[in-house]
């Protein structure tokens, strides 16, 4: 985090601004100089760098792991530059290999235009909408055609191709990999090409590929972007990336009661990257409020303020304070204001299938398995027996510290 270079020569205050906010929780800077040397071009001339950012709308919702880049964009936004939020329509259709260990299978273009719809408009509760530049890479890259394709496909090596870590790991193993994965890079290199782009931002998963658009970019003559990576952020869990399929995610229009609460949930040690990575507030604020911890505060005191801060920027400082105010009710053994409502029928009914009928369970077996350890609560009493039967009426099925459901039982 934050890569301290000898910058070897001196800047102006503005450059130098601009340079520790680019640095801030980055995991590389790509070349370093050659980025310095875009600021004062850019100071000097009052002409703004572009500045661009693709994301492939494979789900219809980003997560607050995506917003680690969508920051970034948004503390360059504010310097000046102009941000280019790339949905990568056509990079899509084929399936970014990043990462795997076999091919991704590609989305049809009715799921890609579903998803994207919801992209931007979930970006712009980080970017500033009036000063983004949207752009969609089917715009160019849909009349290259095959002839082009080609062409493109000149301008880089095999051999290159091969020094990707995924690529040669599949390769040594015996695994697949289809011709068209190698068009993913090719592509979204060329991205850079048609945005003459300078500065291009990705996960450090992405490095090869954003290396990719530095060289195709040198290919058509033009002066080659800088990159800049982000570190993975890991999700609930502190061990993994956040993903959906990992479920240790925060999705960016979940609840703000939901949010609030899974930010609290986070250990003490991941808060303080979250709050480098998440917050926007200053690396000095973070520093002084870590000292205050390590002096004897409760890091609770923390987290609040990192979860009030994120479910704020998603939702309202209203939203934000309702919900502390929720966690607070719920922690006391209360209940929350809104919860969603069940019907059910076939009273009476047996606690297991009630948990699994009403969503609060996967299973009939996981609900037996919440009982034993104590986590499910019937209008606020312990359930202890997993052969309880509860007949007709109304009743608040809680499950865990977060799970509720008023639960209306027919016959």
């Amino acid at each position: 985090m934050n890569p301290q270079i000898d910058i070897g020569h001196s800047l102006s205050d503005g450059v130098r601004q601009a340079l520790d906010i680019s640095l801030r929780g980055a995991d590389e800077l790509l070349p370093q100089d050659e980025w310095v040397r875009k600021l004062q071009r850019a100071e000097s001339t009052g002409q703004p760098l572009r500045i661009k950012l693709g994301l492939d709308p494979t789900a219809p919702d980003i997560h607050i792991g995506h917003t680690v880049v969508l920051n970034k964009m948004r503390q360059l936004q504010d310097l000046g530059h102009q941000v280019i939020f790339l949905i990568g329509d056509f990079t899509t259709l084929i399936g970014d290999p990043s990462g795997r260990n076999s091919t991704r299978p590609p989305l049809t273009r009715e799921q890609i235009e579903v998803n994207a719809q919801t992209y931007y408009r979930q970006a712009s509760l980080v970017l500033d909408p009036a000063r983004t530049e949207i752009r969609y890479n089917s715009e160019w890259s849909d009349p290259l055609g095959a002839r082009g394709m080609i062409q493109l496909a000149a301008k880089y090596t095999v051999a290159r191709m091969m020094e990707r870590d995924d690529f040669t790991k599949r390769f040594k193993a015996g695994q697949s990999i289809s011709v068209h994965e190698f068009l993913y890079p090719l592509m979204q290199g060329y991205d850079s090409v048609a945005l003459k782009s300078d500065l291009e931002l990705g996960g450090t998963d992405q490095k090869f590929n954003l290396l990719v658009g530095r060289h195709l970019q040198q290919e058509y003559g033009q002066e080659p972007q800088c990159i800049l990576t982000m570190p993975l952020l890991e999700g609930l869990d502190g061990v993994e990336k956040m993903s959906k399929s990992k479920n240790n995610y925060i999705g960016i229009s979940e609840a703000p009661n939901t949010m609030f609460a899974k930010v609290l949930s986070i250990s003490d040690d991941l808060m303080w990257k979250w709050f480098t990575l998440l917050s926007f507030r200053s690396l000095q604020e973070i520093a002084a409020l870590k000292a205050q911890v390590d002096a004897g505060r409760n890091p609770k005191d923390a987290k609040v303020m990192l979860a009030k801060e994120i479910t704020a920027r998603f939702h309202s400082a209203q939203a934000a304070d309702a919900a502390e105010q929720d966690f607070v009710n719920r922690s006391r053994g209360g209940v929350p204001d809104e919860i969603p409502e069940v019907q059910l029928a076939g009273a009476p009914l047996g606690i297991a299938h009630l948990l699994k009928q009403a969503g609060l369970a996967a299973s009939t077996s996981e609900g037996n398995r919440l009982i034993d350890g104590g986590g499910v609560r019937v209008d606020s009493s312990v359930v202890s027996d997993k052969g309880l039967k509860l007949e007709a009426g109304s009743y608040v099925v809680q499950v865990g510290k977060r799970k509720f459901a008023r639960v209306v039982l027919g016959a």
